[in-house]
């Protein structure tokens, strides 16, 4: 299964928070991401709604499926 990546400034959007702390949150392992052969960073999904008190789920997954699954 293929997992789904968005851009750093999607996933602000889609968390209403800032570049920072989407970086910090990379810096300390809390998302998962991938860089592009080109350098880009890209964001798993599935990690940034990951509820930090439980491993198994993330937290509000329903959330991102309803702002437009197909945007990259």
């Amino acid at each position: 299964m293929e997992r789904k990546t968005i851009s750093i400034m999607k996933a602000c959007e889609l968390v209403g928070v800032s570049r920072r702390t989407i970086y910090n949150w990379l810096s300390s392992g809390k998302i998962e991401y991938v860089r592009t052969a080109g350098g880009s960073v890209r964001i798993f999904v599935d990690t940034l709604w990951r509820d930090p008190h439980r491993s198994d789920r993330p937290a509000a997954q329903g959330a991102w499926q309803s702002e437009g699954r197909n945007q990259a």
